[in-house]
């Protein structure tokens, strides 16, 4: 994947991040209302996290390739 199309990667995880990081805080919010939907929507954040934090790893390394280069 070319720098900038891990950029777009990343730029569009961190959105995914965001709304997955309220979506959570939300539900903490109307506890002990849906209680049961924690284990679901902290599955989903904690995907969502990985992969942005894997992107952005993937992201800084090729950027070190593209300067050596």
């Amino acid at each position: 994947m070319s720098v900038e199309e891990l950029q777009t990667k990343v730029k569009k995880l961190s959105m995914r991040s965001t709304e997955a990081k309220m979506a959570l805080h939300d539900l903490s919010e109307e506890l002990p209302t849906d209680w049961e939907k924690i284990p679901e929507v902290a599955e989903q954040t904690f995907a969502v996290f990985k992969e942005l934090t894997e992107a952005r790893r993937a992201l800084k390394a090729a950027k070190k390739a593209a300067a050596e280069a």
